[in-house]
């Protein structure tokens, strides 16, 4: 295998939302304003947590975006500005490898 032509560091990350059309504008205005390079609203998935001591269990839509280190502080202010909850909880897959480079800019 070749090594992909672009040095560009990416990582994914994924946050989940109450409602598919709230995921589909997060994911929509990341890509558009260029803070992700990519983005998959996948669902509706079954989550259990433990919030404010509390375990809640209900149905969401999980959100992927992948996006360069760069990138993240602002896609993470992005996410955080528009997410309807006002604690969303955001997981980061560290350094990913994306073999379709480069990402048109």
């Amino acid at each position: 295998m070749t090594e992909p032509e672009d040095e560009t560091e990416y990582l994914q990350l994924s946050i989940a939302t109450p409602e598919r059309e709230q995921a589909v504008a997060l994911a929509r205005g990341a890509v558009q304003g260029r803070l992700a390079v990519g983005s998959q609203v996948i669902g509706p998935v079954v989550s259990m947590f433990w919030h404010l001591g509390e375990f809640g269990e209900r149905e969401e839509w999980r959100l992927l975006l992948t996006t360069t280190f760069e990138q993240y502080p602002e896609l993470e202010k992005y996410l955080l500005e528009h997410h309807p909850s006002d604690n969303p909880e955001v997981v980061i897959t560290g350094e990913i490898q994306v073999f379709r480079l480069p990402y048109p800019s």
